[in-house]
């Protein structure tokens, strides 16, 4: 009997321990992540561009290897209003929306201040490596959550490192989140690539040297010509030099290619109206790679990446130029390097990838009208002016409207309480005024966005775009098709699916290959990252796992 006891107790023993074990906390080496995570945010990419130039896309290039073997959301939609640039890179890294966040739009008017504020100003610090201290006085401590990034860096005790790099100052800064190890941006001043004292007291020795190589110059030598022939262009855009496209390059560069040696070592700004803005995102991306050691950690590091210069190459030529065409073929050939770089340096199905956009974009209403579609624009600083002309006739107080931005009026509530003037009646005027406009398909306050009969779809994004101290007073939806802005160029920010329908592309470790045409959200991305990392959601995320995505 005893012989047939001891086994038991033996085995049983073994059960119990190996139970503790598994209880037990499990320790940092057991769970399983990837070397490096990239996230990419296209500034200005819609949806339709993986498809309409799909035939464009080279086999190592970028697009095609995410789609190839990678997972594609296709029916990612923006939840909120405006769809801008701060917005859309705080809502992919928080998964929450601006009333939340905070980040109401890439300038809100502050009542306190009496003035427009900047998304990532921060006058409490300074620029470093730009050409005065006040250039770059920038930093995350608008945005009011914490990013993925953040999150990241708390469930590694700080360990894991993440740094943000982007053209754009905002497409750095609120991604990489509040507790960065870096965020660089470029300044078009200098030609360089500059952070503030919110991170660093002096650039990295490995900036410098970046910023020393010049890389402008030498793209700008090289000048922006066709990389197809000229026929292929005409079958995937209009003619190459319309009236209603943008001279970004001065009023006589009216078409490609362009000769950019005339800016060499006197204006480095027009390189983010050209694919080669790209080219030197990327390059500076691969250098924050090598010298940070990304990828190299004993924990999971964090590479935040936001190409820009589709924004300005949208904004001036449209979605449907030659210009942008060649710009997302180069794009294409860039993420394939990119790629492949990773691969050498962190290794292949070592580090996952999320590719995204901030927004979307309107067709040109020039484009719009000459195709016999519905498209307009509404001037807004002339309409600005008339009313508040028409508004100090008849109420008797001057420069009631302060601003007009993010499709919203705000009032000078100082001088229409110092006047003692019947508020309620200058709102009921102007919804009454504007509504009339020929751009405009509905007009009303801010505060009863959720008593007004509209669309329930569009009440919910609205709702979640408002910010109670940083919104303004009236809310203004234009007509399908029409934007705010002049006769040349376009721009984005509405509710429409032209602005708000953006690609959602995983790539890479942990990540399975195949597609789902279920909505998603671009709130969804943070949370579908935490789940991958097994890792708190940022502290404002309302999104949800997109558990398609995972193996």
């Amino acid at each position: 009997m005893k012989r047939l006891i001891l086994p038991v107790l033996a085995g049983f023993l073994a059960l119990t321990v190996s139970a503790q074990k598994t209880a037990s906390p499990a320790s940092e080496e057991s769970i399983q992540r990837p070397k490096l995570v990239v996230g990419i945010v296209i500034d200005q990419m819609r949806w339709d561009y993986l498809y309409r130039f799909n035939s464009l896309y080279k086999a190592n290039g970028g697009f095609k290897r995410l789609l190839g073997e990678g997972f594609s959301c296709e029916n990612t939609l923006i939840p909120y209003t405006p769809t801008v640039t701060a917005c859309g890179h705080t809502c992919v890294y928080t998964g929450s929306v601006p009333s939340i966040h905070g980040i109401a739009g890439n300038n809100w008017w502050d009542n306190q201040l009496m003035r427009s504020v900047y998304c990532s100003e921060d006058k409490s610090v300074s620029g470093v490596g730009g050409k005065s201290a006040e250039d770059g006085q920038m930093s995350p401590k608008n945005m009011l959550t914490t990013t993925i990034c953040d999150e990241l860096r708390l469930a590694t005790n700080f360990k894991s490192k993440v740094i943000g790099v982007a053209l754009k100052d905002r497409g750095s800064i609120l991604p990489a989140g509040h507790s960065a190890n870096g965020a660089y941006w470029y300044e078009g001043k200098s030609g360089n690539f500059i952070t503030s004292t919110y991170y660093m007291n002096q650039l990295p020795e490995w900036v410098n040297q970046f910023n020393n190589r010049k890389l402008v110059d030498s793209l700008y030598k090289i000048g922006w010509g066709t990389v197809l022939p000229n026929e292929t262009y005409s079958q995937f855009a209009t003619a190459d030099a319309k009236d209603y496209e943008s001279k970004p390059f001065g009023k006589d560069a009216t078409g490609m290619p362009y000769d950019l040696s005339k800016f060499v070592g006197n204006d480095y700004s027009k390189i983010s109206s050209t694919p080669m803005g790209n080219t030197l995102t990327v390059e500076m991306a691969k250098a924050a790679v090598l010298a940070e050691k990304l990828g190299k950690n004993t924990v999971t590091d964090f590479l935040a990446v936001s190409f820009s210069s589709p924004d300005y190459v949208g904004h001036s030529f449209g979605p449907n130029s030659w210009e942008q065409v060649d710009d997302y073929v180069r794009l294409d050939e860039e993420l394939g390097r990119l790629f492949s770089f990773l691969d050498a340096n962190v290794g292949k199905n070592q580090y996952t990838v999320f590719l995204t956009a901030d927004h979307a974009v309107a067709h040109i209403p020039g484009f719009m009208k000459e195709n016999k579609l519905p498209g307009g624009v509404m001037e807004v600083s002339g309409l600005m002016k008339d009313m508040n002309g028409k508004l100090k006739e008849k109420f008797g107080v001057d420069n009631m409207i302060v601003s007009m931005m993010n499709d919203q009026l705000y009032l000078n509530h100082g001088k229409i309480d110092s006047a003692k003037a019947d508020e309620a009646g200058i709102k009921k005027w102007l919804i009454q005024y504007i509504k009339k406009n020929d751009a405009v398909t509905n007009a009303f306050a801010t505060s009863d966005i959720m008593t007004t009969p509209i669309n329930k779809t569009l009440r919910e994004m609205l709702a979640n775009g408002y910010n109670p101290t940083r919104s303004g007073d009236i809310q203004v939806i234009m007509k399908p098709g029409f934007i705010e802005g002049s006769v040349t160029g376009t721009t984005h920010g509405a509710w429409y699916p032209y602005d708000a329908h953006i690609p959602l592309l995983w790539y890479g470790w942990g990540i399975k290959h195949g597609k789902t045409n279920k909505e998603t959200y671009m709130t969804d991305i943070a949370a579908t990252l935490a789940g991958l990392l097994h890792i708190q959601m940022p502290s404002g995320s309302i999104g949800k796992v997109i558990e398609e995505v995972m193996k």
